[in-house]
């Protein structure tokens, strides 16, 4: 790649430098994307640039303030950097080391392990519904307590995200794989030793918190490595494997607690064991795959040999101080959901025009919560259900998850389908060319409603319960897979904060509907209760549409997607 005319006049000043194939670019040529609430004023002076976050914090307790902006530990002012003279690194077109340019082999490596650890703790949200009767005979524990129990787990998947995510951007993906599956594990094995339900709880939500990396930051990972117009079946097999799991987890659970000497303990130990298998494939299968990290620490590499601190990454302008860090690291998410009309449209500006979209994008955002929620009130009533209707035992009651499970692979077809029409409208409609299947999916998810709750009569077959299940997942799987794909193109980069700020509020709604399922279906019975969620989902029926219409314009307000998706 050539270097333009700016930039070699930059490395000129500089001195010669053995960068190998990377480009070197000025401040105004740079292609890699970074939070746009950086100011130039923000980036870091040379000599912070390779302190150590340790020594930052420790100066930071006990008030020692040695590197002012502009001034070095010398007290020589360092204002005659000026922005000409910072050489930014980046990855040539064709370099092998940007994850883009990764063999397919090695991408759907890192897609496959990735997806691995969404299945396990998808399966573990759910399949802790089915082992409540041991558990609560064995911890002397009421219902509340254990449904508590799977809402801890939602709020964790919903809240930690917010830190996690961004760091995973800044620091890298595949240490905060390791670390959380470890974490995972742990958790897991806290709650298959427990002697009472409270350690349970706190489990529950430390092993929500680590797994929620196998929900947020998968679809960051896929954005890493695949191009938009190839990262539809990567995000299809990462939604198959996240949907699929309380399915697989609820099938295989109400075996387990139906063998006497197997029941609630040995859930949580078949998760131990998968969770291990997946730790070990970490440093097998994965690499690093957020190239603003290789990037710094190829610029690392260079200052180090060469003396010359004014190469970097761009994304080391987000690191002027321990401070700065953690403010963008841990505000991103939460700025994103609520400045970021794309990511709240899909989760919830003054001129009219602007009055417009806020309605737009808070309507949008309770609809995928709600539609979540949905999911977690099916996993806490089906069981109970099926027992007082069918008379089904816990074994029984399991297999009926296979509904689910079926339900996926049917919006698996229909997202086949739905990626031809990407490869057919992208160009002309851009990211919204995601959302058809997002449009037959809103009308789907009221109809299988309907058709779960007004078959819950005696009378009825239990077929029929099982082909509203069937087809309530059919629809959730293509609205899940167009939120992850969408926000993908949209974010790059930035995707995974975009996914852990639309994921807060679509966990709440999971975490606070169970908590009222069983009281809600003894006072209006099943067939209305559900009557109940089909009419709200009736309602929002149009919102998938105005967004495939409007969706141009709300990006066209947005700083982040306009950096990433300039980039591609």
């Amino acid at each position: 790649m050539k270097i333009p005319d700016e930039d070699a006049a930059v490395v000129e000043k500089a001195g010669p430098v053995e960068t190998g194939s990377l480009a070197r670019r000025s401040l105004a040529s740079v292609h890699e994307p970074v939070d746009p609430r950086i100011r130039p004023s923000d980036r870091p002076t040379d000599d912070v640039l390779d302190e150590d976050y340790v020594r930052q914090l420790s100066d930071y307790i006990e008030h020692k303030h040695p590197h002012k902006r502009g001034t070095s530990e010398t007290g020589s002012q360092d204002d005659s950097r000026t922005e000409d003279e910072t050489i930014y690194v980046e990855f040539e077109e064709g370099d092998p080391r940007d994850p883009m340019n990764f063999s397919r082999a090695r991408k759907w490596a890192i897609t496959f392990t990735a997806s691995f650890f969404s299945i396990i703790v998808a399966s573990s949200s759910a399949a802790y519904a089915l082992g409540d009767d041991s558990m609560v005979r064995d911890l002397n524990a009421t219902q509340f307590q254990a449904t508590v129990g799977l809402s801890m787990y939602t709020l964790g998947f919903g809240l930690v995200p917010l830190v996690s995510a961004s760091f995973s951007e800044e620091f890298g993906r595949q240490p905060l794989y390791l670390f959380s599956g470890i974490g995972c594990l742990l958790m897991h094995l806290m709650m298959a030793l427990a002697k009472n339900i409270q350690t349970v709880i706190i489990g529950r939500f430390l092993a929500g918190a680590f797994g929620s990396t196998g929900s947020t930051m998968v679809g960051g990972t896929v954005a890493d490595i695949w191009a938009p117009h190839e990262r539809g079946m990567p995000m299809s097999l990462f939604a198959v494997m996240a949907l699929i799991g309380p399915g697989v987890g609820c099938v295989a659970a109400g075996w387990i607690e139906q063998n006497p000497h197997l029941q609630w303990r040995w859930i949580q130990w078949i998760h131990v064991i998968w969770t291990g298998i997946f730790v070990v494939a970490v440093p097998i299968f994965m690499k690093e795959t957020r190239s603003g990290v290789l990037l710094t620490r190829l610029a690392k590499k260079i200052r180090k040999e060469t003396g010359n601190h004014h190469y970097r990454a761009r994304v080391e302008d987000e690191r002027a101080s321990l401070r700065t860090l953690i403010y963008i690291s841990c505000t991103r998410p939460v700025y994103l959901l609520l400045t970021e009309p794309v990511v709240a449209a899909f989760s919830v500006s003054p001129t009219a025009y602007e009055h417009t979209f806020r309605a737009l994008t808070i309507s949008l955002q309770l609809w995928v919560g709600f539609a979540w929620g949905i999911l977690y009130v099916l996993v806490e009533s089906i069981a109970p259900a099926f027992r007082t209707i069918h008379h089904f035992n816990i074994g029984q009651t399991g297999t009926v998850f296979v509904s689910m499970i079926v339900g996926c692979f049917a919006g698996l077809a229909m997202q086949l389908y739905q990626e031809k029409l990407y490869t057919k409208y992208a160009s002309k409609r851009g990211p919204e060319a995601r959302l058809y299947s997002a449009c037959a999916g809103a009308i789907l998810f009221p109809a299988g409603m309907f058709i779960y709750g007004w078959c819950t009569f005696e009378s009825v077959p239990w077929i029929g319960m099982a082909i509203g299940i069937f087809v309530i997942m059919t629809g959730l799987f293509v609205l899940y897979v167009a939120v992850f794909t969408y926000l993908a193109d949209c974010y790059g980069i930035f995707a995974s904060s975009a996914l852990a700020g639309q994921s807060l509020c679509r966990n709440l709604m999971g975490m606070a509907f169970p908590l009222f399922t069983e009281q809600m279906f003894a006072r209006l019975t099943y067939h209305w209760g559900n009557t109940l969620f089909g009419c709200i989902a009736v309602a929002m029926i149009p919102i998938p549409f105005v967004l495939f219409w409007k969706g141009p314009a709300i990006r066209a307000s947005s700083k982040f997607a306009s950096q990433a998706m300039q980039k591609y």
